[in-house]
């Protein structure tokens, strides 16, 4: 018997409360993307107003401006919009200095814009997130500077100082219009959403590295497509750090602690690979008999910590939680071993907690806790993973803006500079983008066809029959809140993107109006063409493949630690980790597991061989290690693995705490070198290959 008052599921009124409730839900689903489009046309309309007062020649770069600039959560918009400044003043600067320098010589300054794009290219290439964005800002800001001065067969008139000024004060107005709308109508969520993912990485992390632990045998489950989803999750915690520095002032001051604290579950899960691999090759009984040894010196707080972690408890105290890791450090550290197999495990368990902590100083940093400061080594290093990429993108840069440039030259083509402003523009804003490039800029070059459609709608169907700016700003309206709308859900944003951000440039509102539909033509073919080429060129000049950029990544390692190991390269684990740790984060998710494997291999004995070098002396370790780690160097891993088990004879007659951890690394080295023989055999690292087997860790 249905209960009184409720609809059975036959009669009319259930489809009617079906209805309802998904339009309901479709509404709520709808509310923020719909919200964040009437910002961003609050954003253009402000801008354009304000460019209008001051009567500006081209004010729709304001609106174009404020278009660009929003985004859906307001950490990325105030810290696109701060960027989108460097970045254009710096290219008003280049123009101005190339212009002064080539006054009168049409060749050398073409060349000399060329190089400039191709060098923004390059920079934008090497930074990460919106650093990368006000490179290439930077760039193509000189090429749209350059074309307002540039006759019908180009050649600099000399007026760029002033187009410069002009262009950086349009820019600037939308860039403060767009922030003062989105700072009004915004809280911003970014900073609880780091602490979020940092909160439940660290639990996750710490959760399945104690379960590890726990179910120590030779039975022990495969680890490595947990760890390579979570190395995946911590490189993606970088573009939410950069939209929560756009938040806060206090986190973008201690940037470091954030660094450190990202470096901190690499290691983290660097130390957990090298457990993994240590208990799978020992037997049950002495597996069970270690691993319990450790755990006993893991606090409660963190053995019964689900697999799935729990960010709310993680994020209640950091500050105890750190606390109790590092109290676990100091005593996993001065843990009685009396076997080089348990000094492993509670070293490399003592990494893990160590990493952890790191992690857990910087939640607290981020929940407005008692952080400890992170000494800033030497200020901002940047860290170049693999110059290659950026050097394709650089020479695709100067063969896209250089041939437009003669193409303009040779038709004498009016339009001409229009096409060079935007096949820089589309060139050089998706050479980051690797193997997505291609895509990238056909979702542009659409949008840009559908923003000028729209554009030609309004222009000459809607706007003269207008009078008033309220008037135009609803006009406009009809094609900015969908497209912003757009812009904030899944589906197509980079269509929608550009649509918003290049209708006002197309639309080109000016306090008279003229409707000149040749000039529209015109200024619209060239704009599609430029972007054409600019996307076709990702074809003809293709990016870097994902899998050959994961094995020059690996050789580049491999390079790097045998440079390391004939003391080449600065023995500091800070400069080592830190190169690895870089390579980490742009190894492309099409890479094999077993590369990432021997990626983080190479690190920790990377990490194993510094720490047996600051022993070498005290412990009087001579030639044994000297001779190891040339076999290192060579890629003979047979006899490096011979001359450690000789080192580590010796080592065993002498009764000290420093010699029992010198044989745990001597022991962590010599099963990475084991177990990857062949990635750390090969004869030149040019020559890693791609089709090895498949090993556990």
């Amino acid at each position: 018997m249905m209960a009184a008052g409720l609809p059975t599921p036959g009669s009319p009124v259930a489809p009617s409360m079906t209805f309802n409730t998904r339009l309901a839900d479709a509404l709520t689903a709808a509310g923020r993307p719909l919200l964040f489009g009437l910002r961003l046309w609050a954003s253009v309309s402000l801008s354009l107003y304000v460019a209008f007062w001051l009567e500006l020649d081209n004010a729709y770069w304001a609106g174009a401006s404020a278009a660009v600039v929003c985004q859906p959560h307001l950490g990325a918009s105030l810290r696109k919009g701060w960027f989108r400044l460097i970045g254009t003043v710096v290219g008003a600067v280049a123009i101005v200095v190339l212009t002064a320098c080539f006054v009168q010589d049409r060749a050398p300054f073409l060349v000399g814009l060329a190089l400039w794009g191709a060098g923004c290219a390059l920079t934008a290439t090497l930074l990460r997130n919106f650093a990368a964005y006000s490179a290439a800002l930077a760039g193509y800001t000189a090429t749209i500077i350059a074309s307002d001065q540039l006759g019908a067969t180009g050649g600099p008139n000399g007026d760029a100082f002033m187009l410069a000024i002009t262009r950086a004060s349009e820019i600037g107005i939308g860039i403060v219009c767009a922030g003062i709308i989105l700072a009004g109508t915004d809280l911003g969520g970014a900073r609880r959403r780091l602490g979020s993912l940092f909160a439940g990485l660290s639990a996750e992390i710490a959760g399945r590295f104690t379960a590890t632990l726990v179910l120590a045998g030779p039975n022990l489950p495969d680890t490595q497509p947990a760890r390579r989803e979570l190395t995946r999750r911590v490189t993606a915690l970088d573009p939410v750090i950069d939209e929560a520095f756009g938040e806060s002032s206090q986190l973008r001051y201690q940037s470091p602690v954030l660094q450190v604290a990202v470096d901190g579950l690499f290691a983290a899960l660097a130390g957990w690979r090298a457990v993994a691999v240590h208990l799978v090759r020992l037997s049950h009984e002495q597996a069970r008999r270690e691993a319990d040894a450790v755990l006993r010196a893991v606090p409660p707080e963190l053995r019964s910590t689900p697999v799935q972690g729990e960010p709310r408890r993680w994020m209640a105290d950091p500050v105890g939680l750190r606390g109790i890791c590092e109290t676990a450090v100091r005593r996993l550290i001065a843990l009685q071993t009396g076997t080089p197999s348990l000094r492993l495990l509670a070293d490399q368990t003592a990494e893990v907690l160590s990493g952890i902590s790191l992690a857990l100083n910087g939640l607290a940093l981020i929940l407005a806790d008692p952080v400890r400061p992170v000494p800033r080594r030497g200020g901002v290093r940047l860290r170049v993973p693999d110059w290659l990429p950026s050097l394709v993108n650089a020479g695709r840069a100067f063969v896209v803006i250089g041939v437009a440039e003669l193409f303009w030259i040779v038709t004498e083509w009016p339009s001409g500079a229009t096409a060079v402003t935007w096949a820089a523009i589309v060139v050089i804003v998706n050479a980051p983008r690797a193997e997505q490039a291609y895509a990238a800029a056909m979702s542009f070059m659409v949008g840009t066809s559908l923003a000028a459609a729209l554009a030609g709608i309004i222009a000459f169907a809607v706007l003269p029959n207008l009078e008033t700016f309220a008037a135009f700003s609803l006009a406009i309206g009809l094609v900015l809140v969908p497209a912003g709308a757009g812009m904030a859900q899944p589906w197509q944003p980079a269509i929608f993107t550009a649509i918003a951000s290049f209708f006002p440039p197309l639309l080109a509102p000016a306090n008279q109006m003229t409707y000149d539909t040749q000039q529209f033509y015109n200024t619209t073919l060239a704009i599609i063409g430029g972007s054409g080429v600019a996307a076709l060129s990702f074809r003809l000049i293709p990016p870097l493949s994902p899998a050959f950029r994961a094995r020059r990544l690996l050789a580049l390692t491999l390079r790097d630690l045998r440079r390391l190991a004939t003391g080449r390269i600065p023995p500091t684990p800070e400069d080592w980790e830190g190169r690895v740790y870089g390579r980490l984060s742009v190894l492309p998710d099409e890479a094999l597991p077993l590369q990432r494997s021997q990626l983080v291999a190479a690190l920790s004995v990377g990490t194993e061989i510094i720490k047996l070098r600051r022993n070498a002396r005290p412990l009087d370790l001579g030639s044994e290690l000297g001779g190891a780690l040339e076999a290192v160097a060579r890629g003979d891993s047979v006899t490096a693995t011979s001359r450690l088990t000789h080192l580590d004879a010796e080592l065993a007659v002498r009764k000290s705490d420093e010699a029992l951890h010198a044989r745990g690394s001597v022991l962590a080295i010599s099963e990475a070198l084991t177990q990857h023989a062949p990635f750390f055999d090969v004869e030149r690292p040019g020559d890693v290959h791609r089709n090895q087997p498949v090993q556990r860790g």
